[in-house]
């Protein structure tokens, strides 16, 4: 079954970290770019990190040096390791994985930071 699975998501003080995984099956990991998202109530989904098939990463202005993305093609999962989280990080995070015209969101996992 082609799908990705996400989980790590949860309820953290600000200051705290989280390690999100997105895990792929059915497909060829190791060759698909991977994206994180995030949609706040009543706000727009937006990009957060991307990182390569090549392992290249690029991050939105307001998680850069907080937020890290890792991939483990062994493992065909994805990471979003993320420190220092405030309360407006609080969102339903995505996974996506894309290659060509093949492009698959996992299910989102909820973070919240309390202030």
């Amino acid at each position: 079954q082609v799908q990705l699975v996400e989980s790590g998501g949860g309820l953290v003080q600000a200051g705290g970290s989280l390690r999100l995984s997105c895990e792929a099956t059915g497909i060829i990991f190791r060759i698909y770019d991977v994206s994180w998202y995030r949609q706040a109530p009543g706000k727009q989904r937006e990009l957060v990190a991307f990182i390569s098939d090549g392992g290249a990463t690029q991050y939105a202005e307001s998680v850069r040096g907080r937020f890290t993305a890792t991939r483990d093609n062994r493992k065909d999962t994805g990471y979003l390791e993320m420190i220092s989280l405030k309360p407006e990080d609080t969102a339903v995070y995505y996974c996506n994985a894309n290659y060509s015209t093949s492009n698959l969101w996992g299910q989102g996992t909820q973070v919240t930071v309390s202030s």
